[in-house]
């Protein structure tokens, strides 16, 4: 898409979790955003300043769209993140295998502040193109054996998004053990598909990690011509009662003055989760107005979508 907005949420202390893979310590509140790079590799980290800023302002940031063959983007990026800041502040990194269909490839990378963690495991799950899943005789899905699915130490689910292949990270650094953060970029073209299969994956990973409190956060495309609003009833991620959708249809996630969709979302599965998050706190940060920048600055730079704004 089009300079998408990301988004965010401040999530209350106390009890097990946040939006998504950190959870709250008791007491206190943390943020947490999501937002496209659009082809972040070494030309773009070189001149990241924007990005800087807007990592900075978030605890965890799960940062889609990242093309760096090699690696070292992120780890110039997380470099210049940590060189003003001290211990326990320091940032640290953590990304899904590079996944996608032919030449083309990207990764997601959960950028986390180390302090924020408390004891247990930080589990992630992140969606990318990849080979289609053989069916198995239950009907469900595993990965084929060429297919670079899972990181070392990770779950290998049993369903897959049809075209989608999960990539799931179970990390040994300190974090919440109770909470999913799921992040997805969809296919502008197979939006309305990927959306629903989000609901099966959900579910699978709620069994698999013992654990109801799931967030969904990203570029979902979620809507303009993607996903036009006759299409919603087939997309069971929206109208099962358990997933609450914490940015609407008719905010603006985009950067662009022309353009007024909602196509970054943030979703929580459950009650519980619900009730972490700051009500309000979830909505897009225009960080080209927070920023000054021009819109012309924006579509030259390596700004990314609009990441998310807290309460």
């Amino acid at each position: 898409m089009p300079w998408p907005g990301g988004l965010g949420a401040l999530l209350a202390g106390g009890g097990e979790g946040c939006t998504g893979q950190l959870l709250c310590m008791a007491g206190a509140s943390f943020k947490i955003c999501a937002f496209n790079m659009q082809g972040f590799g070494e030309a773009k980290a070189g001149d990241a300043h924007v990005s800087l800023q807007i990592l900075a302002r978030c605890d965890i940031s799960a940062v889609q769209e990242v093309r760096d063959a090699k690696g070292d983007a992120v780890l110039t990026l997380l470099t210049e993140l940590n060189r003003y800041q001290a211990l326990p502040a320091l940032y640290a990194q953590l990304g899904s295998r590079r996944l996608g269909r032919g030449t083309y490839k990207e990764q997601i990378v959960f950028i986390y502040r180390l302090e924020t963690l408390p004891g247990g495991h930080l589990l992630l799950a992140s969606m990318h193109p990849a080979q289609v899943g053989h069916p198995l005789p239950t009907g469900r899905y595993a990965c084929p054996g060429t297919a670079p699915c899972f990181p070392p130490g990770g779950l290998t689910p049993a369903a897959a998004l049809g075209n989608q292949v999960p990539s799931l990270t179970a990390s040994p650094l300190p974090a919440i053990k109770d909470f999913v953060l799921l992040s997805h970029h969809a296919s502008p073209r197979n939006a309305v598909h990927e959306i629903d299969r989000l609901y099966g994956l959900c579910r699978e990973l709620t069994q698999r990690w013992g654990t109801q409190n799931v967030m969904v956060l990203g570029d979902l495309n979620a809507g303009g011509a993607y996903v036009p609003p006759s299409a919603w009833g087939s997309i069971r991620l929206r109208w099962e009662p358990s997933f609450h959708w914490l940015i609407g249809d008719t905010a603006n996630t985009t950067v662009r003055a022309r353009t007024h969709c909602a196509y970054d979302r943030i979703v929580v599965q459950g009650d519980e989760m619900l009730g972490a998050v700051v009500p309000g706190s979830a909505k897009p940060y225009n960080f080209a107005r927070s920023l000054g920048l021009s819109e012309e600055e924006v579509s030259a730079g390596e700004a990314p979508h609009c990441p998310g704004k807290e309460g």
